[in-house]
């Protein structure tokens, strides 16, 4: 469920090339897409009960609203009185401050349970509750440890973690899992977190 903010673009982009984001997304661009199915596939189920809870977010594909985000991305999952999933994303910005973001998930897909639309009501046109897909679950660890979201067009990617930090063989699987999912690791931006990686690089470059 990506993070979403409705504050002002300003700062963000500022704060964004201060940080040299904008020629490292440049960069990578030209990776493109790798030559895949016209639809990303989801994971063949996902057990939402165990997809709850809370994930960090390690490596994304650079995109406008977490422009504000410097580190410590965080995503809270658990089901609200409808049965839906209950939205909470948070971040630190570049000044230390908290940048937060409430949100509901609803699943779209009852064959596999991985594809969900996420809507936000503080952001214009995503404040739907319901809609179309834009949050494919595309590869988990086995133990439910990490998991790799992505939307129909490919435009974003987000690899989550339970803990803020992965081993080098964690890496290997989710790079592999990017490529078969049909994008490249490039585009992807490493994510800082505390107790984890510390600097922004393209994740094909680790």
């Amino acid at each position: 469920m990506t993070s979403r903010t409705a504050r002002t673009i300003g700062p963000r982009r500022t704060a964004f090339m201060a940080a040299g984001l904008v020629a490292a997304a440049a960069a990578v661009s030209t990776s493109g897409v790798a030559t895949a199915s016209p639809d990303p596939t989801p994971v063949p189920q996902l057990d939402l009960g165990r997809y709850l809870g809370i994930w960090h977010q390690l490596a994304a594909v650079p995109q406008v609203f977490n422009l504000a985000c410097a580190r410590d991305t965080v995503a809270e999952y658990h089901l609200d009185e409808r049965g839906d999933v209950a939205v909470h994303n948070s971040c630190v910005t570049w000044n230390g401050g908290l940048n937060e973001i409430h949100g509901t998930a609803t699943v779209n897909d009852r064959q596999t349970g991985a594809q969900l639309h996420v809507g936000f009501p503080a952001v214009p046109g995503q404040d739907q509750r319901y809609g179309p897909t834009n949050y494919i679950v595309t590869a988990l660890g086995p133990d439910y440890s990490w998991a790799l979201v992505t939307d129909p067009t490919r435009a974003s990617g987000f690899v989550l973690s339970r803990e803020v930090a992965f081993d080098p063989e964690t890496w290997n699987h989710v790079r592999a899992a990017i490529t078969a999912m049909g994008q490249s690791p490039c585009l992807y931006l490493t994510s800082p977190t505390t107790g984890g990686l510390s600097d922004i690089a393209p994740l094909c470059t680790r």
